[in-house]
């Protein structure tokens, strides 16, 4: 999935989700992360997302925040540690966090 806006996220935060999913409960999966996209876009600062998953699992999602405290704010929100509690018992073998300010951004799309 992508937002369509790359460029004007100069100053913006950016948290950086590289995950490897299990195969388990892929049903369960999509609903939780449906949800989880829908919260996300209601909070605070929130300015968008990028996100793609190949076939063997691995995913990277990007999420981009006005500021550090936004970003924060949705890694803490309830709903959000629930699910990704479950996610680390159910649905990652593994992931990792990266959280970075956006210093500049291009897009180019062949017309």
């Amino acid at each position: 999935m992508h937002d369509g806006t790359s460029v004007g996220r100069e100053g913006q935060v950016a948290v950086i989700f590289i995950s490897q999913r299990t195969a388990a409960n892929e049903e369960e999966y999509a609903a939780a992360a449906a949800a989880m996209d829908a919260l996300a876009a209601a909070q605070p600062g929130y300015r968008g997302v990028d996100a793609v998953r190949d076939a063997d699992g691995r995913g990277i999602t990007i999420s981009y925040w006005a500021n550090e405290a936004d970003a924060i704010a949705w890694r803490e929100h309830p709903d959000h540690a629930a699910t990704r509690a479950r996610g680390r018992a159910d649905w990652y073998l593994g992931y990792q966090v990266i959280v970075a300010r956006v210093e500049r951004g291009y897009d180019w799309m062949r017309s």
